[in-house]
């Protein structure tokens, strides 16, 4: 059974989520636009220590609590890292009052009609069993839609429904998340598919089961108000896809009802080399102008 405070957070309060989930193919570029290149760091275990420092830094900024935040996703080896001698979700929750949610998936398979699916899962229950009990509330899974292929799309959510069940199952709240890619030439096209694959598999949920879902900003604004209203939708968020946070910021807030879940967007202007003050000043101004695109609409 999920954490009733923390879904009352999920569900109603303003805010957003922050994605702080690179793994490893993303690690080394989230390094190097905070300032960090590959040639100073060998090996994986150094290169997830410096990502670790990164996102502690974050976490321990004054702007980074649950009045705007509220919640954060985290990479697995960062869901069994501490901050300040504290296991990292109950920090999050006990001292910022951010919910924390686990990145559950190991990557996609090559592309195959148009898209791309998650790698096999075996230890999934394992792992959301540690989760839980770390204090996770949720999960996160992504898959990549490149083109507007009916049966890929509908390849994509049918899988991203079968793991939902499984972690819906373990008392976990799932986001389900396959990434429409801003580069897609036919994104609308793709875009009308994918909502109408997940409205017949959320129809499809026994009463009582719920999920989120985490879906590239639309090229028709309110194009997803219909999942945002079924009743099986605790929240819709939005991921940035690549898009600037200027960009990100201006296309979410003509999305009523959608709100941020960004990564590069969140972090594209924090650099190593800043003090802690210059750092907690541009992650507070970062925090405040995703907040108020997924707050104040136009």
């Amino acid at each position: 059974m999920v954490d009733a405070k923390m879904l009352n957070k999920i569900g109603s309060a303003p805010g957003f989520i922050a994605a702080l989930d690179q793994s490893g193919g993303s690690t080394p570029k989230a390094l190097q636009l905070y300032g960090i290149a590959e040639s100073e760091y060998q090996g994986d275990e150094e290169m997830f220590r410096l990502m670790h420092a990164m996102r502690a830094r974050i976490m321990r900024a004054p702007a980074f609590t649950g009045d705007k935040v509220i919640a954060a996703i985290l990479f697995e080896r960062t869901m069994d890292g501490d901050v300040d001698g504290q296991p990292v979700p109950s920090y999050l929750w006990e001292k910022r009052g951010v919910v924390p949610f686990l990145k559950v998936d190991k990557g996609l398979l090559p592309e195959e009609n148009g898209v791309q699916v998650m790698k096999p899962m075996p230890d999934l229950d394992a792992l959301l069993i540690r989760g839980r009990e770390k204090g996770i509330f949720g999960t996160k899974m992504r898959s990549v839609i490149a083109q507007a292929d009916k049966a890929g799309i509908a390849a994509v959510v049918q899988q991203q429904f079968e793991v939902a069940r499984q972690i819906i199952a373990q008392g976990l709240m799932p986001i389900i998340e396959p990434e429409v890619s801003i580069k897609s030439p036919t994104k609308g096209e793709a875009e009308a598919i994918l909502r109408d694959e997940i409205a017949q598999q959320l129809d499809k949920l026994p009463s009582g089961e719920t999920v989120m879902l985490k879906l590239t900003i639309p090229t028709v604004p309110d194009f997803y108000a219909p999942l945002i209203e079924h009743k099986a939708v605790i929240r819709l968020v939005a991921l940035s896809g690549g898009y600037s946070r200027a960009e990100a910021c201006e296309k979410l807030k003509h999305n009523h009802g959608m709100i941020a879940s960004f990564s590069r967007a969140l972090t594209e202007n924090l650099r190593v080399t800043m003090s802690d003050a210059e750092f907690n000043a541009s992650l507070a101004e970062t925090i405040d102008e995703i907040y108020a695109a997924s707050v104040n609409k136009a």
